[in-house]
């Protein structure tokens, strides 16, 4: 298999990607192997995208057992990590370029925004499935709470504008984009102040 990639998407353990031709993705969850296959010349995989989305939906719960004013940063570095395990050159890699530039933009604004009297830390959870975030997060002022939530909720609209307004085509593409468009913006839940 040529450009093999192992990677982390939510409560799976891991996944590696084959790219040429049609490109088969093996994941392994909890001691089971899954493997995807993704046709040439249609659209990504319904399980691959099942991935996108429920690490989305997963960050959401991540996200919001911490403290409200680490909340925008945590929804960036969860996107980022993301979007740093989809495949470059795959059916996915628009969904890969919006992801990067939705993390960096939301954590531009909780960085400029930062909450000197709090520490940046990382976040873990423990359980069954434990997860910590891949660097440490910035924590927002509370001053700045509601303007920094507000600014992240209109990033997170856009993206999922952008992905909704995906051309139809016969490959099954506006599905996929949807799907993951609809889970991006579950997310804004987790910015809506308390």
């Amino acid at each position: 298999m040529q450009n093999v990639r192992k990677l982390v998407l939510g409560t799976v353990a891991g996944l590696s990607v084959g790219l040429g031709g049609a490109t088969t993705v093996h994941a392994q969850a909890a001691g089971a192997l899954i493997t995807l296959v993704m046709p040439s010349g249609e659209f990504g995989s319904a399980r691959f995208t099942d991935l996108l989305v429920n690490s989305l939906g997963a960050a959401k719960g991540f996200c919001g057992a911490l403290d409200e004013s680490y909340r925008a940063d945590c929804l960036a570095e969860r996107i980022g990590s993301l979007a740093s395990d989809i495949p470059e050159g795959s059916d996915y890699d628009e969904v890969r370029q919006l992801l990067q530039q939705t993390s960096r933009d939301i954590a531009s604004v909780a960085r400029s925004n930062r909450d000197a009297s709090k520490p940046r830390q990382r976040a873990s959870t423990g359980g069954s499935a434990p997860q910590t975030s891949s660097r440490p997060l910035t924590p927002v002022t509370q001053a700045s709470l509601a303007s920094v939530n507000q600014q992240a909720t209109a990033i997170l609209e856009r993206s999922e504008t952008i992905l909704l307004r995906t051309p139809d085509d016969d490959s099954g593409k506006r599905l996929h984009y949807t799907r993951i468009a609809e889970a991006i913006g579950s997310n804004k839940t987790l910015l809506r102040s308390t």
